[in-house]
């Protein structure tokens, strides 16, 4: 299971990013931890954007309100996102990361 740390509104967590997938989602390994996979080359930050983006959309969040908090370079990464109920944000999210979509709405 995914550990959220949730303080002061903001929920942070570790995720692994996949660039260059061949579809974007965002889904639970067996080992519990979230992954992201985009289509976004590594390169120049654009999987970083991506990744920010697709949380951004996937939460209906402004991009302002999901930062990197660590792992620019890498392909493990704390994410931080802020909102007025981190607990909301968490279940929002768990419950992405369980269905395996790419967040947009059917």
């Amino acid at each position: 299971m995914v550990e959220f740390q949730i303080e002061n509104g903001v929920v942070r967590f570790w995720l692994k990013v996949k660039p260059r997938s061949s579809r974007e989602r965002l889904t639970m390994e067996a080992n519990g931890e979230m992954k992201l996979e985009l289509h976004a080359p590594p390169a120049e930050g654009e999987a970083n954007e991506a990744c920010v983006g697709f949380f951004a959309h996937a939460l209906r969040i402004p991009k302002t309100c999901v930062t990197i908090l660590s792992g620019h370079k890498a392909r493990r990464k704390l994410i931080g996102i802020s909102g007025p109920s981190g607990k909301e944000i968490a279940e929002r999210l768990r419950a992405l990361a369980r269905q395996g979509t790419d967040g947009r709405q059917r």
